[in-house]
């Protein structure tokens, strides 16, 4: 089954750059540096490092307390760190720069993998959530490299997904040193699929570890001043377009009673960006767009965010908001960056990516779930009539993540455990600072 995989990657390997292209039409860096996708880059100026993966946006934000850690307590090292998405590696940039050597990862071809392996001679590695790559595991272990999945999640639609290769999988799987689970469902399901249970290893989700910059409150409070600060101020994250065709309505309904109210959209994908733009100006709203107007104004009653690395920001001026991808049949993304400042959520029924870290701010009432149109509109001016009910709901939200903090202490042992027996490693041991408090 390995030698057949191999196989079918590259007779795929067309195809995968066919794809690359169409993407590049949306978004351009989707062009740029191919040759890292095949494991050729210049050679480091290092002979060692430690190795961090994140797909993207999302993962090395849960990632980044973690890196940050690992840069403390092994300072002697080289650290490198790869993505997927020109969203991802842009990430990396804006937040390690040339603190840390980044590349993309190369595609799952052993040759590639190799060329990779070598050039950067990790001693261990952390890749983050469920990227299970068959080759790359392999030869990982191949070369002695201790592999850590942090942050583990598997939901039940990819564990069914997997059904055709998962003695491939769990062979993959069971080539790490550990797996970090974030909840014991994603334990089942990864013993499900073949992990054995040694490696299995409940944490929780590094998300709730996220750490604040501390004068995000300010800023909020800052920005709100431009915009009129007895606002309602609403916050889309990460909206696709079956999001949006429920959310524009809705709050061109809510405008109607509250007409000074003000809309907060961030595209999950930067080439919807434009196209966001168009569609709120075709419906008659006042838009204006970050890249382009800046700031938003006392009239604008839209304002895309067509920048990336910034959503937090937002979220520290928000009143409420809603997640998106949770009305787009997507899986929802992550609830706990508006919960962590304090802000009420919104999100719709489709949410089985965040299960239960959902289920959790729902039953805490952190949050509201709604089905479509009709239930986002009645709880946007439900939320918009009632301050102290926002005021609640944030509360709650805001001490569910201060209560679950703990996952990247749990991350670390497990990765102190797995390369103990290394001998060109040398930690620190520093001890691991405690998170940020969103609020006093």
């Amino acid at each position: 089954m390995t030698r057949l995989y191999t196989l079918v990657m590259y007779l795929l390997t067309p195809v995968i750059l066919y794809r690359l292209v169409i993407r590049g039409l949306r978004a351009r860096a989707y062009f740029w540096r191919w040759r890292e996708r095949f494991g050729f880059f210049p050679a480091p100026p290092f002979e060692s490092s430690i190795w961090v993966h994140a797909v993207s946006v999302g993962e090395f934000n849960a990632a980044l307390p973690l890196i940050r850690q690992l840069m403390t307590r092994f300072p002697d090292q080289a650290l490198v760190v790869t993505t997927v998405t020109p969203t991802g590696s842009e990430q990396v940039l804006r937040n390690l720069g040339d603190d840390v050597f980044h590349v993309y990862l190369p595609y799952d071809l052993p040759a590639a993998i190799h060329r990779f392996l070598k050039r950067t001679n990790p001693l261990f590695a952390v890749v983050m959530e469920t990227e299970i790559w068959p080759n790359l595991f392999f030869v990982s272990k191949e070369r002695g490299i201790p592999l850590v999945i942090a942050n583990a999640r598997l939901s039940e639609r990819s564990l069914q997904g997997y059904r055709p290769v998962r003695p491939l999988v769990a062979k993959a799987l069971n080539c790490a040193a550990a797996v970090a689970a974030q909840t014991e469902t994603d334990r089942q399901r990864l013993a499900k699929l073949g992990g054995r249970p040694e490696l299995l290893h409940v944490v929780g989700s590094l998300k709730f570890d996220l750490q604040l910059p501390p004068d995000l409150e300010q800023f909020g409070r800052e920005i709100r001043s431009d915009w009129g600060p007895e606002r309602l101020v609403v916050v889309a994250a990460s909206t696709h377009e079956d999001d949006e065709e429920a959310l524009l309505p809705a709050f061109m309904e809510l405008l109607r009673r509250y007409p000074d109210a003000l809309l907060i959209i961030a595209p999950r994908h930067p080439e919807r960006f434009s196209r966001v733009i168009t569609r709120c100006r075709s419906l008659g709203l006042a838009t204006a767009s970050r890249s382009e107007d800046l700031a938003a104004s006392t009239s604008t009653e839209v304002f895309v965010l067509d920048t990336m690395g910034e959503l937090l920001n937002y979220f520290a001026a928000a009143d409420l908001a809603f997640v998106g991808g949770s009305i787009a049949k997507v899986g929802g993304h992550n609830v706990l960056e508006p919960a962590a400042l304090g802000v009420p959520v919104l999100v719709g029924p489709h949410t089985f990516n965040f299960a239960e870290i959902t289920e959790m701010l729902l039953s805490r009432n952190g949050a509201m779930r709604v089905e479509d149109q009709a239930t986002l509109a009645r709880r946007l001016l439900e939320l918009a009539e009632k301050p102290e009910l926002r005021q609640e709901m944030g509360r709650c939200g805001f001490e569910l993540v201060q209560e679950n903090r703990g996952a990247l202490t749990r991350t670390l042992e497990l990765v102190e455990a797995a390369v103990q027996d290394l001998r060109p490693l040398r930690s620190t041991n520093a001890a691991v600072e405690p998170p940020a408090s969103a609020r006093s």
